[in-house]
């Protein structure tokens, strides 16, 4: 079972409470091998920051609004940066693929609704041409990501997974390898020093959670708890993803009919938009719940602080901890 190694010093009553938390959530832990991340009460995270990263605007809301929303409630500040201009990417809320102008426009306005909506205090947008980041210099694209870990000081990363299965979307894999370098090479001090004259330091990302078309799963995070959030923002994703007002659409077409459909209710468009994109939009959410005894779920490949080589000196330091003896 891949775990965050987790130390804890009587530090007083909030680390004390932590513990209890976290402790209480492993109790609750099934027998599959992997780890089911539940919520914690308060907010033990705060002073950490997280870097939800994505080529597109409906990548987040799509795959991790859920755990996005729960650790910045968890104490987490939170930074959303898109990678491409989404251009290319479809507009059905006009009723059409939209204009190349249009797309551009509409889903850099979704992506700002996300941000607020996820609780991010910034978005950062990288402005690449949706589709066309298999062109773009590999490490163009790690100094960038670099330069925004080192200035927002990121302990976590939220992105996809740069060594996933069946993924087509070069945007996605690209943006996903530049993450995976630039977190590592954060922590390095020769790497992109002249950084530092602007004030920034060294800074390596401690843990990652990265998703998938079909991730290696190593924790589950039970989003039961953030899934009004989650729909909320493939809502507010309204030129891409599960929105573009289906539902308030559909009940207006089958009303053409005299028909009507239970789940999308009797209220007001919007109620019924979030309705749909909550039977249909978080089906998978709801299945993968299912599969692991909580409602809804987000699944990653997590890698925790020390599961690559940086974690040596961390081993070092315990194991001369656990036995070093006081000299004869």
């Amino acid at each position: 079972m891949l775990r965050r190694d987790f130390l804890v010093q009587a530090t007083g009553a909030a680390a004390m409470a932590e513990l209890g938390e976290r402790l209480k959530a492993q109790a609750q832990q099934p027998a599959s091998g992997v780890y089911i991340e539940r919520s914690l009460s308060g907010q033990p995270h705060k002073g950490k920051v997280l870097l939800a990263l994505q080529a597109h605007s409906d990548d987040i809301p799509l795959s991790a609004a859920g755990t996005v929303a729960k650790l910045i409630e968890e104490g987490y500040t939170g930074y959303l940066v898109r990678a491409t201009n989404d251009d290319m990417g479809d507009a059905p809320g006009l009723g059409t693929a939209g204009t190349i102008g249009e797309n551009d426009l509409r889903n850099e306005q979704d992506n700002e609704k996300i941000a607020r909506i996820l609780g991010c205090q910034r978005t950062f947008n990288l402005n690449y041409s949706n589709h066309r980041m298999a062109d773009v210099s590999l490490n163009e694209l790690i100094s960038r990501l670099i330069l925004i870990i080192r200035l927002v000081k990121a302990d976590t990363v939220v992105c996809w997974d740069p060594w996933a299965h069946d993924e087509e979307n070069p945007d996605h894999y690209m943006l996903a390898r530049g993450v995976e370098a630039a977190c590592w090479m954060a922590g390095r001090s020769h790497d992109y020093a002249e950084q530092f004259a602007a004030g920034l330091e060294p800074h390596a990302v401690a843990d990652k959670y990265y998703f998938a078309r079909r991730p290696e799963v190593t924790r589950v995070v039970d989003i039961s708890a953030q899934i009004d959030k989650k729909v909320e923002a493939n809502r507010a994703n309204s030129g891409k993803g599960p929105a573009g007002n289906l539902g308030s659409r559909l009940r207006a077409e089958l009303a053409k009919k005299g028909e009507r459909l239970p789940i999308l209710g009797d209220g007001d468009d919007a109620s019924a938009d979030r309705n749909y994109i909550k039977e249909f939009g978080m089906r998978r959410s709801r299945e993968l719940g299912a599969k692991y005894g909580v409602e809804y779920a987000e699944v990653f490949h997590y890698l925790p602080p020390g599961s690559a080589g940086a974690g040596t000196d961390k081993r070092v330091q315990e194991y001369v901890k656990q036995h070093a003896a006081p000299m004869k």
